[in-house]
């Protein structure tokens, strides 16, 4: 069955996503082997993107459909007691850039990993970050940008949580653009180049 949800995401059946996810609950599927499924359809998915296979609309469509299947298994989740948090996660995409899709992606592969994500949106100015870390006590803030523009705001947000005193809180930043060198401009403690990436650098340092 999951290699079926695998393939009713990956070729953007929303329907059957959704059905197919509902069968293998009603199967006896434990909520985070639906979710194993996800994750290698997104990786199939970001693959085809970074190949220029599949494009935006495709990234939108899939982080739709994994909302759908997120909200069936979320009850679940939380009765079978498999919602233990690893951490809280600020995350929101840094001012000047309004993109969001890789950003939800990137949530909801956070949440679904056992963080507890804060999503402050797009166009998100520094103080607003600091004002949410220090809110919610969070030690990991994730900034995205698609644009070249980004850069500059990942920068000044870096900054603004230093002279904020919050020095131990981690900062992980991701977007189409970034690579090692602009970790190394804004200052910001690791960069992800995906999604599955971002999970496995928050678990590090949960």
């Amino acid at each position: 069955m999951s290699k079926e949800l695998i393939e009713a995401i990956t070729e953007m059946r929303e329907e059957d996503a959704v059905a197919i996810t509902n069968q293998m609950l009603e199967a006896g599927a434990k909520p985070v082997e639906v979710l194993d499924a996800c994750r290698e359809a997104m990786g199939i998915i970001g693959m085809r993107f970074e190949t220029g296979e599949s494009f935006i609309p495709e990234l939108i469509l899939a982080g739709e459909i994994l909302g759908q299947i997120s909200a069936i298994l979320k009850p679940r989740m939380l009765q079978a007691g498999e919602s233990k948090k690893l951490g809280k996660i600020v995350l929101g995409t840094v001012q000047g850039d309004i993109h969001d899709i890789a950003k939800d992606i990137v949530g909801f592969m956070l949440d679904i990993n056992g963080f507890e994500v804060t999503d402050l949106g797009v166009d998100v100015p520094p103080a607003k970050f600091v004002e949410a870390v220090k809110q919610t006590g969070a030690k990991i803030v994730g900034l995205s940008g698609f644009l070249t523009l980004a850069f500059d705001p990942m920068k000044f947000t870096v900054q603004a949580l230093k002279d904020a005193g919050l020095t131990d809180v981690k900062i992980m930043i991701g977007g189409g653009q970034i690579d090692e060198n602009i970790r190394q401009f804004t200052g910001a403690d690791a960069y992800g180049k995906d999604a599955m990436a971002a999970v496995a650098i928050a678990k590090s340092w949960a």
